[in-house]
């Protein structure tokens, strides 16, 4: 069952961005080489919302710009419990699949790359995070907020079985 995300408007919340990665790429004319520079970056505002964008440019600032904009049309909300995430998830994009593990309070954030500046970006302040397959940032920034996409709280399970909180656990 997909879940089913409220569209976040950027104006109503004071995000942040994280420059995930700068690639410059190379096109060869008859004319001579042509630079053009494309950015991946994240933004959230550190209290459970997050998003990701790419932008291209000739300039790596307006590439940056891009990559921004892009990443604020793209917000989705996570469940976030005492810093860290509810329960484990994997998640998996193209050849990246990373594993997302919630920890005890001071543990901070274990992840690499790519995956820290989305966990960092969302507010998480305690997670274990392991990349298992392709290193590409653009895969494995996409399957970090897929894994994030599917993460829920016992309340919203408690709501969507039509039960109280304490009978989640319970059984």
């Amino acid at each position: 069952m997909a879940k089913e995300n409220k569209s976040i408007k950027s104006t109503d919340v004071e995000l942040k961005d994280r420059l995930v990665a700068v690639n410059r790429v190379t096109k060869v004319t008859k004319g001579g080489r042509t630079f053009t520079f494309s950015a991946i970056v994240v933004v959230g505002n550190e209290n459970g919302v997050v998003g990701h964008g790419l932008g291209k440019a000739k300039e790596v600032a307006e590439a940056i710009a891009k990559g921004i904009d892009d990443a604020k049309k793209s917000l989705i909300e996570v469940p976030i419990l005492n810093g860290t995430i509810p329960h484990t998830q994997r998640g998996k994009y193209a050849g990246a699949r990373v594993l997302l593990r919630p920890a005890s309070h001071g543990t901070g954030v274990i992840a690499g790359g790519a995956m820290r500046a989305v966990l960092e970006s969302v507010g998480v302040t305690d997670v274990l995070a392991k990349s298992l397959g392709s290193s590409n940032p653009h895969n494995v920034v996409k399957a970090t907020m897929q894994a994030l996409t599917e993460l829920r709280d016992a309340r919203e399970i408690a709501d969507l079985r039509g039960i109280s909180v304490s009978k989640v656990f319970n059984g």
